[in-house]
């Protein structure tokens, strides 16, 4: 494209912070950062104005969320200034828990959501709950049990505590 200039990494960085206001609607903790859906950002100067790329990938494919973040990230990127704003979704490679900062995790904890296990752990759809041990994000024990495969929202499912008894969403680990 004649004409088009690729911006220092300076601007990219700006909106990656930029898009650290950007919360995940189900949990409002997280930013689209900690969440680890931002897959990508692009920035090339044309003429006075920068044409900023956002891609995402959901963290499921029929994620209802995504069309709420999807529009916030365009809403503040354009309170920053960025007219000219393209947000693209890919569905490869699968959003995977993997993408999640560790920042993330802790956050999920403090706000009472049992983050997904760490990568040394087995995660597997097919197990048992029995099989897979989750830590209660309230009393910190191990001696916990899965109540229904789907929490809150169908990326976490519903645990309780048999030590302290209270019940918990999960963040499913795929």
């Amino acid at each position: 494209m004649e004409g088009v200039n690729t911006v220092t990494n300076i601007s990219v960085q700006k909106i990656w912070s930029i898009l650290e206001e950007v919360c995940d609607p189900e949990v409002p903790v997280l930013s689209v950062i900690d969440l680890g859906v931002v897959r990508e950002v692009k920035v090339a100067s044309v003429s006075e104005e920068d044409d900023v790329e956002v891609v995402i990938t959901p963290t499921y494919s029929g994620c209802p969320a995504m069309d709420v973040i999807r529009m916030n990230i365009h809403m503040v990127l354009l309170l920053h200034g960025y007219k000219n704003v393209q947000i693209t979704t890919v569905l490869s490679p699968a959003w995977t828990t993997d993408w999640m900062t560790e920042a993330g995790k802790h956050k999920l904890k403090a706000y009472g959501i049992a983050p997904p296990n760490p990568k040394q752990q087995v995660c597997n759809t097919h197990l048992f709950a029995e099989d897979e041990a989750v830590q209660c994000p309230h009393c910190n024990s191990y001696n916990t049990r899965r109540i229904s495969e789907f929490g809150s929202t169908a990326c976490k499912s519903l645990y309780q505590c048999n030590d302290c008894q209270e019940p918990f969403d999960y963040f499913k680990c795929h």
